[in-house]
């Protein structure tokens, strides 16, 4: 096959989507065997086979930008499921506006598949959300549905996805503890260790017990940097601190590690021969030439490899993170927050976070920090705080003026902030001095923004692009309905929501 079409993410090859190979860098066969395996859900949706919660899951998460470049892996899924393809061409020869409502459908149940799956592997019952899954796909494969059903539809999914985000903060915190403010070490140490990168709490404790006495550090990368934060993960000793930044910089910062890397769930991307050696997979990562530690969880491999490596004979790197300042933490200072809005010291919360990605574009988010006036409050969460999370912004009134609220699988807690400071002062979200400012990427980060429709919350600026598969009349709808705006300039854009 030597062709293909995927507009699923923000960084598509051209303004129509990528149709030769994915800027991701998956390859046409493994487009069309995502789609395929798409293709078998929808099916088993529309004739109510029995499929288990967790094959369905599983099978939508591998379809995420990033999860799964393995044909083996995918083609084992498509076995599993056994049912015939949807062709998901349909919906692109549909008419405009169906066809973007419907891409916007596919891609928020894709979301709430990972969020749930991620709560169904910490024991959450996730049937309910599933069940709304499987009825969004049949109405995606439904030829007589228009604008009047799919726009509900796609706030529905909002719902779910909010369902499942709250399923998975529960999930947190009763398997984790409570997470707590925590400064994070970017110090590598002399010494044998192991990087674990995405964002899946229970590998990262599995991999902590099975190295606790072997001689191997450990150290979180990207969106797993919050792992640090809860009590069961910080008692382990050997969980020493994180490495490196987002995803989209690993190529880089991987290309000479002396350790060995473990992927947990999406943000891996074709690693380079320099350090493809020591690069594992687990859950529903894949990549043809790569490790992959099975259901057993057996990350002894893993251990074998840090230790041939020996890590570095000196420290490297410097500085810390902060993090850990979940919806339990923040609210815990609600009193001098509401004071210090009261007092007039704090004028203004942004909320600045969503998917890092690769285009130089994205310099936009830090410039939005730093620019932010001295009396307003950030609030980040997911990996486009990296883009600007090594800055000190000092305090108000002894509270930190940047606040990290966690990954993206952490953004119930900015709802629940959101929600608390709205009842504190007896104000409606949107009445609130709070700026939603959202980088978007992949999938995830359309469930999220559906959640955010779904609550009612407006004037959202998004960017650094809109995604190519919204039509102009769905646009205008988003515009009229939730005055979501495009990000333009930081100085445009602070001024403009100061002056609300």
């Amino acid at each position: 096959m030597d062709n293909m079409y995927c507009a699923q993410c923000e960084q598509t090859a051209s303004s129509g989507g990528c149709l030769k190979s994915g800027a991701c860098g998956k390859s046409p066969d493994v487009a069309r065997l995502q789609d395929e395996l798409t293709g078998a859900l929808i099916t088993s949706s529309r004739k109510g086979s029995a499929l288990p919660d967790r094959l369905f899951l599983e099978a939508m998460f591998a379809t995420l930008t990033n999860v799964n470049f393995d044909e083996a892996a995918l083609s084992r899924m498509i076995g599993l499921i056994n049912e015939p393809f949807y062709n998901l061409y349909k919906i692109r020869d549909a008419t405009e506006d169906i066809r973007s409502l419907k891409t916007l459908l596919l891609l928020g149940v894709r979301g709430v598949a990972a969020y749930a799956f991620h709560a169904l592997t910490l024991g959450q019952e996730v049937q309910k959300i599933v069940e709304f899954c499987r009825e969004a796909l049949q109405a995606i494969a439904s030829e007589d549905n228009g604008l009047a059903e799919l726009l509900p539809l796609a706030l529905r999914c909002g719902q779910a996805n909010y369902e499942a985000l709250e399923l998975l903060d529960r999930a947190h915190t009763t398997t984790f503890g409570v997470p707590g403010p925590v400064q994070v070490s970017r110090v590598i140490e002399p010494g044998p260790f192991i990087v674990v990168s995405g964002h899946d709490l229970g590998d990262l404790k599995a991999i902590l017990e099975q190295t606790a006495g072997q001689g191997v550090q450990v150290y979180t990368h990207g969106e797993l940097l919050s792992g640090h934060a809860y009590p069961a993960l910080r008692q382990f000793p050997h969980l020493k601190g994180h490495f490196g930044t987002a995803w989209p910089n690993q190529r880089a910062e991987f290309a000479d590690l002396p350790g060995a890397i473990v992927f947990t769930t999406n943000c891996l991307t074709p690693p380079a021969q320099s350090y493809a050696d020591r690069v594992f997979t687990t859950s529903v990562v894949g990549y043809p030439g790569l490790t992959h530690i099975g259901p057993g969880k057996d990350f002894s491999p893993v251990i074998q490899k840090a230790l041939e490596l020996r890590g570095y004979s000196q420290p490297q790197g410097a500085g810390t993170f902060t993090t850990g300042f979940g919806h339990n933490a923040v609210l815990a200072a609600a009193g001098p927050i509401i004071e210090a809005v009261k007092s007039g010291a704090i004028k203004h919360f942004f909320l600045v976070g969503g998917c890092d990605g690769a285009r130089a574009s994205r310099s936009y988010f830090r410039d939005f920090v730093q620019q932010s006036p001295q009396d307003t409050i950030i609030l980040t969460l997911g990996c486009g705080k990296f883009r600007f999370n090594d800055l000190n912004l000092g305090e108000i009134n002894g509270l930190p003026r940047l606040i990290d609220l966690g990954q993206c699988n952490d953004a119930y807690s900015a709802i629940k902030v959101a929600l608390a400071l709205g009842e504190a002062f007896n104000l409606g979200v949107n009445e609130l001095p709070l700026t939603l400012v959202l980088s978007w990427y992949e999938q995830k980060a359309v469930s999220i923004l559906l959640t955010l429709l779904f609550l009612g919350v407006k004037n959202i600026i998004l960017g650094p692009t809109l995604p190519v598969f919204v039509s102009p009349t769905v646009l205008s709808y988003l515009v009229e309905n939730f005055q979501i705006a495009p990000t333009s300039s930081p100085e445009a854009d602070l001024a403009r929501s100061l002056a609300r």
